[in-house]
């Protein structure tokens, strides 16, 4: 195992009717905005949970509103929220919703006292970020993880890019997760946030042997734990255990435990989000799309820990090495095609010219060694694309 730092200082308050707990949860003194997406915090009433747990810094108008945050958060909606904030005297933000409304949270906590254009806190990856405003979480998705962690990825409209950023300055003060907020989401968001929370523990788990064995059985854990409820998930919207285990899964995949001390790919997602700025297909899906096509490309170099998953998690101890393999793949794309996913550029009406495409995009934002080996060159993630068709 590698040596590793671990920090998360975020607090975790889990279970119904935790909303109620805002008001001592936000700093008395504070000035709040209160960011969230679309119609749906205001239709399904969560919104009005947390106007109500704030109702007395309401009256006194201490609370700001600012929504219309995308799914896949723009810089040029987010600069607006900063620009509403340096206006003002807010000095505490609060995101209502999934993980692109806490991923726009952070990027505006970042850019408000940001000197420069706040873009190159995306181009440089958050190493120049040096202070960011306050922020809690009230999630209403679980799938990002981004309620338990540093990190964000937001789109440039303009640019056609889609960039991520990690800082310690962005890791949220709380984090309230109420399991009954997602028995309203459209089953469509469901399926995606399994998958997304399925790719997030892969992407740290599939490389190679690191005698990582607290991170590798707890990442195993977790992916058996989606294999099983994914679908039940789907099935039964307001089965409070099948929702709450989905949230905490969807949280612990990315929140730094599974990847500290152990090889990180990562190919995937970058991939994804060259398909997603490009085309504006979901990012779960994109993901979807490519982890099988990796996982096939990417047999040699991945060989020990595919064969490692296939047992452990599949339970496939029968056949040679490439059947185990690809056995192992098989059944991964099959678990996404259950939710109801498609898995394939094809579906999607993308073909040949669309991978030339997506691999110039690749090789303008410079994403030329990706992997854990850094050895996913363009023409590498080109058969990956090809792989995917």
């Amino acid at each position: 195992m590698r040596n590793f730092k671990y920090y998360n200082p975020t607090k975790i308050v889990f279970g119904k009717e935790t909303i109620s707990r805002l008001d001592s949860l936000v700093p008395r003194d504070a000035r709040v905005l209160i960011l969230y997406g679309g119609n749906s915090a205001e239709k399904t009433g969560t919104l009005d949970e947390v106007r109500s747990a704030l109702v007395n810094r309401t009256v006194n108008r201490t609370v700001q509103e600012f929504g219309g945050i995308e799914a896949n958060p723009t810089y040029e909606t987010l600069m607006k929220a900063v620009e509403l904030i340096r206006n003002s005297e807010v000095n505490f933000l609060l995101a209502v919703g999934g993980g692109s409304v806490i991923d726009g949270t952070k990027f505006v906590a970042a850019a408000v006292n940001f000197a420069g254009e706040p873009w190159r806190i995306l181009e440089e990856g958050g190493s120049l970020v040096q202070s960011a405003l306050p922020f809690g979480t009230v999630l209403t998705l679980p799938a990002t993880g981004s309620e338990m962690n540093s990190s964000s990825v937001i789109t440039n409209k303009a640019k056609q890019a889609k960039r991520d950023f990690m800082s310690p300055f962005v890791f949220p003060q709380f984090s309230i997760m109420d399991p009954t907020k997602t028995y309203t989401l459209p089953l469509r968001q469901v399926a995606n946030g399994v998958v997304d929370a399925f790719a997030h523990i892969m992407e740290q788990y599939l490389t190679y042997p690191a005698n990582g064995m607290v991170q590798d059985r707890f990442a195993e854990g977790l992916l058996q734990i989606l294999i099983e409820i994914g679908p039940q998930a789907i099935n039964a919207s307001d089965n409070y255990e099948i929702r709450s285990n989905l949230m905490w899964v969807a949280t612990l995949a990315l929140n730094g435990l599974i990847g500290a001390g152990v090889p990180q790919d990562w190919s995937t997602h970058y991939i994804g989000h060259e398909l997603t700025a490009l085309y504006g297909i979901d990012h779960a899906r994109t993901l979807a799309i490519i982890l099988p096509a990796t996982l096939k490309i990417c047999r040699e170099s991945k060989r020990a820990k595919l064969l490692q998953y296939g047992e452990r998690v599949w339970g496939i101890t029968s056949g040679d090495e490439e059947q185990r393999i690809d056995q192992a793949i098989a059944y991964t794309r099959g678990f996404f095609e259950d939710l109801g996913i498609q898995t394939h550029l094809s579906d999607y009406n993308l073909g040949v010219d669309d991978i030339d495409r997506v691999v110039k995009q690749l090789e303008a934002h410079g994403l030329t060694q990706l992997g854990e080996n850094r050895d996913i060159t363009l023409d590498i993630s080109r058969q990956i694309l090809q792989a995917s068709l």
